[in-house]
């Protein structure tokens, strides 16, 4: 099965920090076929910008982040295109209120739902939801 990376755990493949050493650990100890969407790559890019804004990195840092990124991607990720069906699935999943989720992880579980990949993400309130929708989500 696929495994759909989330901006949780892109962030932290590719700015050192807390998770860091349990992002390259999951992906060291599980060969799968990794997915990474346009949509989840966005959000990567405002994580890392939002960083050098806080001064908590550089903007050469921030620079070679993107350029590590762009080439891990392009070598070992599928990528998927976010789509107005998973746009209308996330509003869908908005409306039950039983969730806590906001607009961005809701597009990110539409989309894997769409690819039947299962949702990488460091985020327990993400993964939580995730799991109430029916997604597969892997603890990392």
């Amino acid at each position: 099965m696929s495994i759909y990376l989330d901006a949780s755990v892109l962030v932290s493949l590719f700015i050192d920090d807390a998770l860091t050493a349990r992002a390259d650990a999951f992906l060291r100890t599980h060969p799968s076929i990794l997915i990474v969407s346009d949509f989840a790559a966005a959000e990567f890019a405002s994580a890392v910008a939002r960083r050098v804004r806080m001064r908590l990195l550089t903007a050469d840092d921030a620079r070679t982040a993107f350029a590590t990124f762009d080439l891990w991607t392009a070598r070992y990720a599928g990528s998927a295109q976010t789509t107005t069906t998973d746009v209308t699935s996330a509003a869908g999943f908005l409306r039950r209120l039983e969730l806590t989720l906001r607009a961005p992880d809701a597009i990110n579980i539409a989309i894997a739902q769409r690819v039947d990949a299962e949702l990488l993400t460091f985020d327990d309130k993400v993964a939580e939801s995730a799991r109430a929708l029916g997604t597969s989500v892997l603890a990392g």
